[in-house]
């Protein structure tokens, strides 16, 4: 084709504009495939096949509309050599552009769930708490962080979780559960507030764990859930239940220590042992107290990191 191309005079384009072009195609790609959603992603697909096809003949009609030509007189054309290593080049690009573009798509995907999550934990904790005046302030950041988040994601899908055909029926069902309970935070009751926002926690897990993230909040939210449980049974002084509890509950924190075990999550450990001697050798007693250790342990963590 390009030798037609050449005979004819046709061809409009110089081997370096030829290469520049695939180069070009590569990128564009890469933008729309990992970066981008909706109409742009459609229109950068065009322009990659756009720069391709007309990379591969040698001829842009643009240039011919325009009566340009990046083709010196005499130039040879594209040997089969140069262009192999062109394709070699496009090819290295992709691979090292596909493999840095999921990275960095995930990671500011991440990035953007945990500034929105920060809020939302606040919340969850100050409603705990019974802080009104705290809790209204970080719930008023929560319902900006998070309409943002939904925002962008709900048009745009990392390629993590391009196939999650669920994702955005569970932001809508995120942001009806995060509005439903504007009423309680600003003036109504706190521990109700408290208990709707919980509900938020397991979607993002689910949504986690559909989309094989292996993250140390996906840990930690897990451990949480079990943890209370035996929370519950120690507050009560319910010895017997602590025992029985203890085994799924220390599974649960094997996982969380796979992921991280520094001197924090260690102390979470050194509570959660306790308090199973505690049950073991009959002292009930002393089971609230400790119970209360292991949570404020958990929620230091959490807080920060989960």
């Amino acid at each position: 084709m390009n030798v037609a191309l050449e005979r004819t005079g046709i061809r409009n384009e110089s081997s370096l504009d030829r290469a520049i072009r695939l180069i070009l195609a590569g990128v564009f790609f890469l933008l729309a495939f990992f970066w981008l959603g909706g109409i742009g992603q459609v229109v950068f697909y065009a322009l990659a096949a756009v720069m391709l096809i007309t990379a591969i003949v040698g001829f842009c009609p643009l240039y011919k509309i325009l009566g340009i030509s990046t083709l010196r007189a005499g130039a040879k054309p594209l040997s089969k050599i140069g262009l192999t290593v062109a394709l070699l080049v496009l090819v290295l690009i992709l691979a090292a552009g596909s493999y840095a573009s999921d990275f960095f798509s995930r990671k500011f995907f991440l990035d953007d769930f945990n500034q929105m999550n920060n809020y939302y934990k606040q919340t969850l904790f100050l409603t705990g708490q019974q802080d009104r005046a705290k809790a209204v302030e970080n719930y008023e950041r929560l319902i900006v962080e998070y309409a943002a988040f939904q925002a962008k994601y709900s048009s745009y899908h990392p390629y993590a979780i391009r196939g999650d055909t669920q994702f955005n029926s569970d932001l809508q069902q995120v942001q009806a559960m995060i509005s439903g309970v504007a009423d309680q935070v600003h003036s109504g009751d706190l521990s109700q507030a408290h208990v709707a926002l919980e509900q938020v926690r397991p979607v993002f897990q689910d949504i986690f764990k559909r989309n094989n993230f292996s993250l140390l909040a996906v840990a930690l939210v897990d451990f949480h859930d079990a943890m209370e449980l035996i929370l519950d049974a120690a507050n009560a002084k319910e010895a017997e239940q602590v025992v029985a509890l203890y085994p799924e509950i220390s599974a649960k924190l094997q996982v969380v220590e796979a992921e991280a075990n520094d001197a924090e999550i260690q102390t979470i450990r050194q509570n959660l042992d306790s308090l199973l001697k505690l049950a073991q050798n009959g002292t009930s007693d002393e089971l609230p107290a400790k119970a209360g250790e292991l949570k404020s342990s958990f929620v230091k963590v959490y807080l920060t990191r989960g």
